[in-house]
């Protein structure tokens, strides 16, 4: 071995655990990583982004796209706090991520020198592992540990501390090989258990969701689920485990869930839950099922062992990936599915007609929009969006046909859309992406706009703007009647802004409109923007802005969402 810096211990590391790209905003204080990373430009892609919560952002798109921790570089103090965002997604959302923040000196530490934190303490309880490597020989471990830490039972987040004086100095150290999550395998007698209970069962449903996902898993569920006739619904935001077209396909468990389905949920006599951790979206704030017993049989999968019985007591519980699961049930007999093919087919007959367009207010409307991108879409495009209403459109009406077309936080983090787009861009370039933002939503990262132009990201960003935080000025209306406070925007002309980058731009304000502007969009081979103009009354699928007021004038009445 020779003497190597610990910055180019760090890149060797990334490296050897197969890191292709590293998001970031350049700092003083990892000045000797920077440098290490000029020399392996061609095998590691250092991607200069805007803001650190974008690239906080774009490096947890790249855990939830590849099953590998995505990587930020952010430096210390004001980076690394604009970076939590990010961190905060990647653990509520199970994704693997691995954040390295430029610690000041350790002859300065503990004074409260120059942009000084303990990120040991301030990352502690929201991220997996949060260390400092306090010696330069010790690099090649730490990242090991880290990243295999990211990617083992759940998913999450990691952050190390990287004080500058360790990246200058020189040690001797090896690189580690490429790390591998560890693989969680059911025990026969539980998968047994399982079989059982389904064998026994009339109206069972089964829920996917969470990470640890991959192709062959999706495959694998799909084929328990067609030589079973299992209906099969997908948690908030993870709509592309199964395909949606799928007759066996019964839709989203999440914010505005379609009552019928929601029906089903609390009539399951069964319920066989497969990676999804059962939290507050994917089961209507714990009342389908209702925590901490549920009123079915539960089979929680889960490869997190300390997700088991955390909120929900099951009947029987599996720390397993969803795919060894899946894989070792399938050896078991069939079950009895004449008992309930005709349910399930019903299940996806009624997900059908919750996307059947309804009448909305205004010359743009966002349900034939949905349909035209449903129709127009490759089976292989990525669709982004952040949390507000106007992804309410997205998620109810488009079908996701594959694994790896959906990245949408399950956190409800604003701003996601922008920054997450580029990054599936960039590590997919072939297939489209689509960025579906409201108008709050896109300003939270339109800056990153510029990061999509020096890459050539030929993202489709597209604006639904009405002029309001609309999730709480729906809220207002219900609960404080045209008392407005603190929700209404005064925007910027979006299609300029989009110009001023030196994106392609268009102005929508009809449907009819939409159609040929996209196809401009997409032909233009490089970042596009189309700015659709919305009638303020359309604030939700169901209801308009006024409806929602008389309801909150009503004293309480409640209008559909």
């Amino acid at each position: 071995m020779t003497a190597r810096t610990g910055g180019t211990l760090v890149v060797a590391s990334l490296l050897a655990h197969g890191t292709t790209h590293a998001f970031g905003v350049p700092g003083e204080s990892y000045l000797p990583v920077l440098d290490a990373l000029h020399d392996v430009a061609d095998r590691l892609r250092f991607v200069i982004c805007r803001q650190e919560g974008g690239a906080a952002y774009m490096a947890e798109a790249y855990g939830k796209l590849t099953g590998r921790p995505g990587v930020a570089l952010v430096t210390r103090g004001p980076g690394a706090a604009n970076a939590a965002i990010g961190i905060h997604t990647a653990a509520q959302d199970s994704t693997p991520l691995v954040v390295l923040v430029g610690q000041v000196g350790s002859d300065a530490v503990d004074r409260e020198a120059f942009q000084e934190i303990d990120y040991r303490r301030m990352f502690g309880a929201v991220a997996k592992w949060a260390a400092q490597v306090d010696r330069a020989d010790r690099i090649p471990e730490y990242l090991s540990r880290a990243f295999v830490t990211a990617m083992s039972g759940r998913p999450g987040p990691v952050v190390l501390a990287l004080p500058e004086d360790v990246l200058a100095a020189g040690a001797e150290a090896a690189d580690l090989p490429c790390a591998q999550p560890v693989r969680a395998a059911p025990a026969a007698v539980d998968v047994a258990r399982a079989h059982a209970l389904l064998a026994r069962a009339q109206r069972p449903l089964v829920l996917v969701g969470g990470s640890r996902w991959d192709e062959d898993a999706c495959a694998s569920l799909r084929a328990f689920a067609e030589r079973n006739a299992l209906p099969v619904a997908c948690a908030f935001r993870r709509q592309d485990l199964f395909d949606n077209r799928h007759p066996l396909y019964a839709g989203d468990a999440g914010i505005a869930i379609n009552p019928r389905l929601a029906q089903r949920l609390r009539e399951a006599d069964v319920l066989l839950v497969v990676g999804e951790r059962l939290g507050e979206m994917a089961t209507s704030g714990y009342t389908l099922p209702a925590a901490p017993l549920p009123a079915q049989a539960l089979v929680h999968v889960h490869p997190g062992v300390e997700e088991l019985g955390r909120v929900y007591r099951a009947e029987v519980a599996i720390a397993a990936t969803p795919g060894a699961f899946l894989d070792a049930i399938a050896g078991l007999p069939p079950l009895p599915a004449d008992r309930w093919r005709e349910r399930a087919r019903a299940a996806h007959d009624d997900y059908e007609r919750w996307r059947a367009p309804r009448p909305v207010p205004g010359a743009v409307d966002l349900w034939r929009i949905v349909h035209w991108l449903d129709e127009r879409l490759p089976d292989d495009a990525i669709v982004t969006n952040g949390a507000g209403n106007y992804a309410t459109w997205m998620h109810r009406l488009f079908r996701h046909r594959r694994f790896g077309t959906q990245l949408a936080p399950y956190a409800g983090a604003m701003g996601y859309g922008v920054p997450s787009a580029i990054a599936a861009k960039l590590l997919y370039p072939a297939r489209v992406v689509v960025s579906w933002n409201g108008d709050g939503c896109f300003l939270m990262n339109g800056q990153e706009l510029a990061t999509a132009m020096q890459y050539g990201a030929a993202v489709v960003f597209v604006v639904v703007d009405n002029g309001m935080y609309g999730t709480i000025r729906m809220h207002q209306e219900r609960q404080y009647p045209a008392r407005v406070v603190g929700t209404a925007l005064r925007n910027p002309d979006f299609a300029a802004l989009a110009r001023s980058f030196g994106a392609h731009a268009d102005t929508v304000e009809r449907t009819a409109d939409f159609a040929p502007a996209f196809e401009r969009a997409a032909a233009s081979g490089r970042p596009a923007l189309l700015h659709l103009r919305v009638d303020p009354q359309a604030l939700t699928m169901n209801a308009t802005l006024d409806e929602l007021r008389a309801a909150g004038r009503r004293g309480g009445a409640t209008a559909p969402a």
